[in-house]
């Protein structure tokens, strides 16, 4: 099966920092739901960074068209993720190596949590973000049909009383 996508406008925020090493942090703010696009449909054009809020306390960037993928082999870690307290959307971003503006660039949106573990194993960067609302109702139903618990089995233990006294008390055989 073919995964499915919603496309999401990713919001990164620079906060300026009053600090002798480091001059601004990075962080993703938001995740903005645009809607379920078609199964394949992969926009091949670049999107090109949006600034949407300049200020004192900082700046915020847009990156339109990002995509949340599922496939139904990840069905475990979304099962995690919509039945945890609070559901979450993970942005793995890098920083750009070239010293462009924006500085930090986001790559991967995924709501898996076994997904943005193994991201996080790699040695990246991932943030979570709140999930809206309309990709937790999106992901619902996809949930429904492809997560299957593990089936639990039956643990047979040896039972030390059940010959009587315990093996290490008996005494050896000749």
């Amino acid at each position: 099966m073919s995964p499915v996508y919603f496309s999401v406008d990713v919001l990164m925020e620079r906060i300026p920092l009053v600090n002798r090493w480091v001059s601004e942090q990075w962080r993703p703010a938001a995740v903005v739901p645009i809607g379920e696009i078609a199964s394949g449909a992969a926009s091949s054009e670049p999107c090109v960074a949006e600034r949407i809020q300049d200020g004192p306390a900082g700046t915020t960037w847009r990156f339109p068209r990002r995509r949340i993928e599922l496939h139904p082999t990840e069905a475990e870690g979304y099962f995690l993720n919509i039945t945890s307290d609070t559901p979450l959307v993970f942005v793995m971003w890098r920083t750009a190596e070239d010293g462009s503006e924006p500085a930090a660039l986001p790559e991967i949106v995924t709501v898996s949590y076994n997904q943005a573990g193994r991201i996080l194993d790699g040695g990246e960067r991932v943030d979570p973000v709140p999930m809206p609302e309309a990709i937790l109702a999106w992901m619902r139903p996809f949930v429904a049909e492809h997560y299957k618990p593990e089936p639990r089995r039956k643990v047979r233990r040896n039972d030390p009383f059940k010959d009587g006294p315990f093996q290490r008390d008996r005494p050896p055989r000749s």
